[in-house]
């Protein structure tokens, strides 16, 4: 009887804590800059894309009465410590420098970093190959830290965007750039990106790329790390996440 008065009692603190994650509304930050096919805005103003539909079945699935909440990305984590929102979902990776600030969920999806140049350029993803050349990343993104670890030799350009970071591809003044494989595929297969094909994919660096993308809470907001978890392990198992994915990609992305 005692082991049975514990465990009902554990379930009883569990079902409370999602209940009070799901009281109030839950501001959900993603990027305010463009990011196809993840997040993107359509003409009349609205988010659409993979991670979108991710959210709002996470957010259904865990019972939570979620808004979509656009922030500068750099500015990202700050407002998340500053209660502007309260989660990102935002393709952020789980690294260890991250988790020295912010919790993070298990993840909901995870694809290499990889280099994109010109299809005429005779380069591949490795340092030897790209020393000498003119290497664009995003700003406080992994591929940032990836490129200052271990493309010494390359003469590193950081943008405030990818779409920036594309565009001067395009025009031809730099080299390469390094990204997430998935968003450049889409960029490779726009009209725009069909100058350039994707090289090969780095050499991964857990410490650095991380281990997969998850959503980011603050320290110590168990009751919504937990109810978020809760979305993501059922959209998982029901194939919700499958399916969603199958709209926008010909492979899993998990």
């Amino acid at each position: 009887m005692k082991l049975k008065t514990i465990l009902a009692a554990t379930l009883a603190a569990a079902t409370l804590a999602v209940g009070t994650a799901s009281a109030e509304q839950v501001k959900i930050g993603i990027a305010a800059e463009p990011y196809p096919p993840f997040a993107s805005t359509e003409s009349s103003g609205n988010w659409v894309g993979w991670e979108i539909d991710i959210i709002n079945a996470v957010c259904a699935a865990a019972e939570l009465d979620c808004a979509i909440t656009p922030v500068a990305w750099d500015g990202i984590i700050p407002s998340l410590t500053g209660q502007q929102i309260d989660a990102i979902m935002a393709s952020m990776s789980i690294t260890e420098e991250r988790l020295k600030t912010i919790d993070f969920s298990d993840p909901y999806y995870n694809t290499p970093a990889v280099i994109v140049a010109d299809k005429s350029m005779d380069i591949d993803a490795t340092p030897d190959s790209l020393a000498g050349k003119i290497v664009g990343i995003q700003a406080s993104t992994i591929h940032q830290a990836y490129a200052q670890e271990h493309f010494k030799g390359s003469e590193l350009r950081v943008y405030q965007t990818q779409d920036e970071a594309n565009q001067d591809l395009f025009a031809g003044r730099i080299d390469a750039t390094q990204a997430d494989s998935i968003a450049m595929a889409d960029f490779v297969a726009s009209d725009t990106g069909s100058c350039c094909e994707i090289k090969g994919a780095v050499a991964d660096d857990p410490a650095i790329l991380g281990r997969g993308v998850g959503a980011g809470v603050r320290k110590g907001d168990s009751a919504l790390l937990e109810a978020l978890n809760k979305g993501i392990a059922t959209i998982l198992a029901d194939g919700t996440h499958e399916k969603i994915t199958a709209k926008y990609f010909t492979t899993s992305i998990y």
